[in-house]
């Protein structure tokens, strides 16, 4: 299955992966397809509140999550497990294609969306991409989610403040990383395109979300949008 060395380059060992939706029956069924592929499979969980506390204590490096859950919304669960652990990846697994719900779970901090109609071997390719942070959207929400980017970055920017700080200082590779994943590029290709690693990418991509103060790839593909950098 393509996407095996991408993943072993990030870390050793098996991706950790944890799965939650209120169906047993189907959270089963993804559990099962995921381990028989070779994923680590640390958890489960069918409420918000229950995976929240789960994947706290099971630390897993990707997130499949059912949006409709009860307790909790998935978008709640999403914002509060990504805002307390920026590196956890979220990939939504969703039976609602509404567009509303796709972007406001890319808002609360999810690296990808897949509709449920998608194959086993679809979600076991969009979780190993996931693991090394590429987004992963259904054929057709990718154009959505980077459409309201660029609505967003057309809207004017608030006033800057006397006392605001200078806008930090990027290094000229970190800036080439930067407009490269704002033109949707993955870090495979990244690396391809600059003739360097995988890794070195990832390197330069968390060291630019921390110079910006920014939580995910998410935001960072709005920051450079934002600032023309998409199209340079």
């Amino acid at each position: 299955m393509t996407g095996t060395t991408e993943a072993t380059d990030v870390q050793q060992g098996p991706i950790k992966v944890m799965v939650v939706d209120d169906h047993p029956m189907w959270r089963d069924a993804v559990a099962r397809d995921l381990a028989e592929s070779g994923f680590d499979v640390v958890a489960t969980a069918g409420d918000g509140e229950q995976a929240v506390r789960r994947a706290q204590a099971a630390a897993p490096d990707v997130l499949v999550l059912d949006l409709n859950l009860p307790a909790k919304p998935g978008v709640q669960v999403c914002k509060e497990l990504v805002g307390a652990n920026p590196a956890l990846r979220v990939l939504v697994l969703s039976a609602s294609g509404e567009h509303a719900d796709v972007l406001e779970a890319v808002k609360s901090g999810a690296t990808g969306y897949l509709l449920k109609s998608a194959s086993t071997e679809e979600l076991i390719d969009a979780v190993r991409r996931t693991a090394v942070g590429d987004p992963v959207f259904t054929p057709g929400l990718a154009g959505l989610v980077l459409g309201e980017y660029r609505r967003l970055a057309s809207e004017p920017a608030p006033a800057a403040g006397a006392d605001e700080p200078k806008a930090p200082q990027l290094t000229d590779r970190e800036t080439e990383v930067l407009r490269l994943v704002a033109k949707g590029l993955s870090y495979k290709q990244i690396a391809e395109r600059l003739v360097i690693s995988h890794r070195t990418v990832q390197n330069h991509v968390q060291n630019t979300l921390g110079k910006l103060q920014l939580h995910n790839r998410v935001e960072l593909v709005r920051y450079a949008i934002e600032r023309g950098l998409d199209e340079a």
